[in-house]
């Protein structure tokens, strides 16, 4: 039986952390340029996640907005 859900949850911003103490010595420019184009599209949809959650935040401040 695998018990996956009572291992503990990695903390926030440990993977982003984990791959800026990479060694970046041991790629290849092929290596480094996949690695490049692989975190641009991280980039990519940390940035669409980050509009919807505005679009959202501005739709709820606007909702519960008490203007005299």
């Amino acid at each position: 039986m695998v018990f996956d859900d009572l291992d503990p949850r990695p903390a926030r911003g440990a993977a982003v952390a984990a791959l800026g103490r990479e060694d970046l010595d041991l790629y290849s420019v092929e290596e480094l340029d996949e690695r490049i184009e692989g975190l641009k599209v991280e980039i990519a949809r940390c940035e669409r996640a980050r509009a919807g959650k505005q679009s959202q935040k501005s739709a709820a401040d606007a909702l519960f907005s008490f203007k005299s």
